[in-house]
This record gives C-alpha cells, sequence and structure tokens, in this order.
C-alpha cells in the first residue's frame, strides 16, 4: 500500500504508526486528510483508536483495513466514525479510487451497511436511542445523523415538511435541509426514493396503518 501511495502524484505518507497510541500521536503531529487504519493492532486496537483520532480530529477521513467484512467490526467500525470498510486485499486501483472519494467527503461505508440488513438494524436502534438518551448514550458515527433518521421515520408516515417541522419543533426550512442531506447521502433523488431505500434496508418502520 506504501508503493501504491507514493506512485501518486497527489498523495503523500506523512506518518507511519503501528500501536494505537502512536497512531494518535501521530494523526495529532501531522493531521492527514486520510488514514489507512488497520483493524488488526494490537491492544486496544484500530477501532479503539479509530474512535480516539475521529474525537480529536473529526475532519479526518479513515478508512478501516480488514481480512474480512466481519458483521461485528463492521458495525464497530461505523461507530467509532470510519468513512470506509475495506479488506486487506483490495487493489491497488480500487484502493487509490476509494481513498480519492473518501477524500472528496463520501461515506462509502453506506455501501457495506445497506448490504447488511443485520447491520442496518443494529445501527437504526443505536440511532433511536440516541434519539431518546441524547447525550447518555454512546455516540455514533454513521451515514444519517439521529436527527435525519427521526426526519426520514416521519415521512415515511406521511407527513409533510410542515408537518414534521411541527412534530420535532423545528422550522420547516431545517426540515427541507435535513432532506437535502438525507438525499445526497442516500444518492437518491426524491424523498419517496429515500424513504423506500430506507425501509427496505430496516433503517425505518413501515407505514402503520
Amino acid at each position: 500500500m506504501r508503493s501504491i501511495i507514493w506512485g501518486e502524484p497527489d498523495m503523500d505518507i506523512v506518518g507511519e504508526a503501528a500501536y494505537p497510541r502512536s497512531a494518535l500521536e501521530a494523526a495529532l503531529e501531522t493531521t492527514p486528510d486520510i488514514i489507512l487504519m488497520d483493524l488488526s493492532l494490537p491492544a486496544p486496537g484500530g477501532i479503539e483508536a479509530t474512535q480516539r483520532i475521529k474525537r480529536e480530529l473529526p475532519a479526518c477521513g479513515i478508512i478501516v483495513l480488514a481480512v474480512d467484512e466481519d458483521e461485528d467490526a463492521l458495525f464497530e467500525a461505523i461507530k467509532a466514525g470510519a468513512a470506509a470498510f475495506i479488506l486487506k486485499d483490495v487493489g491497488p486501483d480500487d484502493l487509490v479510487t476509494i481513498i480519492r472519494r473518501v477524500s472528496d467527503g463520501e461515506f462509502l461505508i453506506n455501501d457495506k451497511v445497506f448490504a447488511k440488513p443485520a447491520v442496518a438494524s443494529r445501527v437504526l436502534k443505536e440511532f433511536r436511542e440516541l434519539a431518546v438518551y441524547g447525550q447518555e448514550a454512546a455516540p455514533i458515527f454513521a451515514p444519517l445523523s439521529p436527527r435525519e433518521v427521526e426526519i426520514l421515520d416521519n415521512i415515511a408516515q406521511g407527513m409533510t415538511n410542515k408537518q414534521v417541522a411541527y412534530a420535532l419543533s423545528i422550522s420547516e426550512q431545517t426540515v427541507k435541509n435535513h432532506m437535502s442531506s438525507i438525499l445526497r447521502k442516500l444518492s437518491v433523488n426524491d424523498r419517496t426514493q429515500a424513504v423506500v431505500y430506507a425501509m427496505r434496508q430496516g433503517w425505518i418502520r413501515m407505514p402503520e396503518d
């Protein structure tokens, strides 16, 4: 991977680390745009290192490297704030493409989540707990914020933007802003597509009769 990155004229390696603590120290010292994080780092491990780095450098895009697509590891990577979850045997061209896309602000871990309904349902449960318990719940970084899930959930029940705004005690413009964010994150064109997609993946409940 080092040689692949060095071969790209617009990429540079600003630091390397073999342990979680040294990874955090290197990240704080160099403030990189992207970090390739090995899940198999020695204890406390790559997930813990990802959490700590995201806490200190929220704008840093972290790409998690794993041996296989373990659902528990994927779920923990989402919670930790990883932007992408890839296997260590990723091809050179794919690696470069993923780095560029994450650098552009894309959240590629979405695709992994949507392909695994069991993981999606666990994330949704955490969303709802966070919406209910606020800061008392464990922090979670994921494709949609707790508020966005709440808004999409209400829209799935047939509410208009105005009704959602009234129900959540926010402005209609705020609802519209959230919807724009939802459409962008889910890569869909309208609210109907967003609702259908989210329901198929288990992110929100089916409309009540």
